[in-house]
């Protein structure tokens, strides 16, 4: 493919959107940069100025494109059930696609292709008797427990598949049983017991716990 400077003829939009996913799925969102981008489509970062602004348009398109291609669930009317449900969504589709919660933590970038699932979960606050600042703050707990937790699940699977026996694992079996009688007694059992997962459980305690 030719590498001279100008509008690269050969170079599409989706072809660059798609090299970034390869990127990212690769090595991260911190190692897509427009300079790596433009090897991995053998063209110039000038190049790509033509067809995307810059990094931060580019991994919108790349949200986008992701939110295009997941459909959304029917959810039950009731406002509490309605909450999970949605929030459930949310969870299952940010979890097909982890390297989204890197770029959604920072609140700034947003993919109006997402936006069903907050809209979803604020309305159902509000019909839940919440005002609407309060329902948007309900929203924010929920996104960064699952955040928070689809992050976490992702870290302790990197750990586990990097083999030998975690910190966790060590200091868990040389448990003093005088000083942590409870913990001391599931200390075997530790690593498959925080394995399990309680999403939709903790989701359903902060719902309850938000609405009046």
């Amino acid at each position: 493919m030719s590498t001279r400077t100008g509008r690269p003829p050969k170079i599409s939009r989706p072809e660059i959107v798609a090299a970034a996913l390869r990127v990212i799925e690769e090595d991260g969102t911190g190692a897509l940069t427009m300079r790596r981008l433009a090897r991995e489509v053998g063209s110039t970062a000038m190049a790509l100025y033509h067809h995307v602004r810059d990094k931060e348009e580019l991994l919108l398109l790349l949200l986008d494109d992701y939110a295009a291609g997941i459909p959304h669930p029917a959810l039950p009317d009731e406002p509490r059930e309605r909450m999970v449900a949605a929030a459930m969504a949310m969870h299952d589709a940010v979890s097909g696609c982890p390297w989204a919660v890197d770029i959604l933590k920072a609140d700034d970038l947003m993919s109006v292709g997402a936006l069903w699932y907050p809209e979803q979960i604020v309305d159902a606050a509000v019909r839940a008797g919440l005002t609407i600042e309060e329902a948007v703050d309900a929203y924010r707990i929920i996104w960064r427990y699952t955040a928070g937790e689809i992050g976490g699940r992702a870290a302790a699977r990197r750990r586990r598949e990097e083999g030998g026996p975690t910190y966790r694992e060590r200091v868990f079996a040389e448990l003093d049983a005088k000083e942590f009688p409870r913990l001391s007694t599931v200390a075997r059992r530790w690593e498959d017991l925080t394995a399990r997962d309680t999403y939709a459980k903790g989701v359903r305690a902060l719902v309850n716990g938000l609405l009046p």
